[in-house]
């Protein structure tokens, strides 16, 4: 009976191991001295983790140009928040490649010697950043929170987990956590012309929007600071092209050389942005140009 006791006892203890080992596991604590940069992700089993970024970009704020008002709203704030005083989560919106996600790398690159820290986390995750608060409440850093391209369609989970989160939730009352969110979107949810239909007007002419656009738009007014990008004109393209080019070791002759090649380069790329920029001065220098001599077109 005894033997028969223990073998049963031993099949409990396996088994309750087994589903031990099978129910989502606490966020655990990285080694927070590994790095200034982390992303959050899924793994077996359902359970997160952070892991370090063990390089992140290099870039700098003086490197980023033709941007400079925007630069200056995300400087200050996150300067107040490194300080401990009050700041806003930001909603960076506009064009593509405009600078959006470099100005918050640049941001960290400059703050981090100061304690600022970013975990990257994908908007299918969100639902799981009560939980990544928990980890860093009791930290001495300043934590940002960063969701690259964040943008919802109609029902989505992590829609109305980040609209809680922002407004009211225990990661909006954590004095060391900030969201910093980039979209294409300013309100970020598709909007339809029949959402307009909701619209009445009054004799004293007062529209009143209806339900529908007002939940559209309810989610970005939960970000304090919004800061806009537009598109650049040639003369502001060539400007970062020339920024970009003396920063991989380009001569001034070879800059002034390598303008109606960066014009072609934009235009077969339908997009005079940043990041076309900063594609075409990698491919130009790339080709020979650091050699002392322009590549041919």
């Amino acid at each position: 009976m005894n033997e028969k006791l223990e073998h049963f006892l031993r099949r409990a203890e396996q088994l309750i191991e087994r589903i031990e080992s099978a129910l989502p596991q606490p966020l655990a604590a990285p080694d927070w001295g590994g790095a200034v940069a982390w992303r959050y992700r899924k793994r077996a089993g359902g359970y997160g983790a952070l892991e370090p970024v063990r390089h992140v970009g290099s870039i700098g704020l003086g490197e980023l140009r033709q941007i400079d008002a925007q630069k200056e709203k995300i400087e200050r704030n996150t300067q107040q928040f490194v300080r401990g005083q009050p700041a806003n989560n930001v909603l960076l919106t506009g064009a593509r490649g405009t600078g959006k996600s470099s100005l918050i790398r640049a941001c960290l690159n400059a703050y981090a010697p100061q304690g600022l820290r970013l975990i990257e986390v994908d908007k299918a995750d969100l639902t799981d950043l009560p939980d990544i608060v928990a980890v860093v409440a009791n930290r001495p850093e300043r934590f940002i929170v960063y969701c690259d391209d964040l943008s919802f369609e109609e029902g989505e989970a992590s829609y109305k987990a980040l609209k809680s989160i922002l407004d009211g939730s225990v990661a909006a009352s954590t004095p060391n956590v900030l969201v910093y969110a980039t979209s294409n979107r300013r309100h970020l949810l598709p909007e339809y012309m029949h959402e307009n239909l909701g619209y009445r007007h009054t004799e004293d002419g007062e529209v009143h929007p209806g339900e529908g656009v007002e939940e559209k738009i309810s989610l970005s007014e939960r970000f304090g600071l919004w800061v806009s990008f537009y598109p650049f004109g040639q003369d502001e393209y060539l400007d970062i092209v020339a920024q970009w080019l003396t920063a991989l070791g380009a001569t001034a002759r070879q800059v002034a050389a390598a303008r109606p090649q960066a014009l072609v380069w934009a235009l077969e790329r339908g997009s005079r942005s940043g990041r076309v920029a900063w594609q075409f001065a990698r491919d130009y220098m790339g080709r020979g140009a650091a050699a002392g001599e322009a590549p041919e077109a």
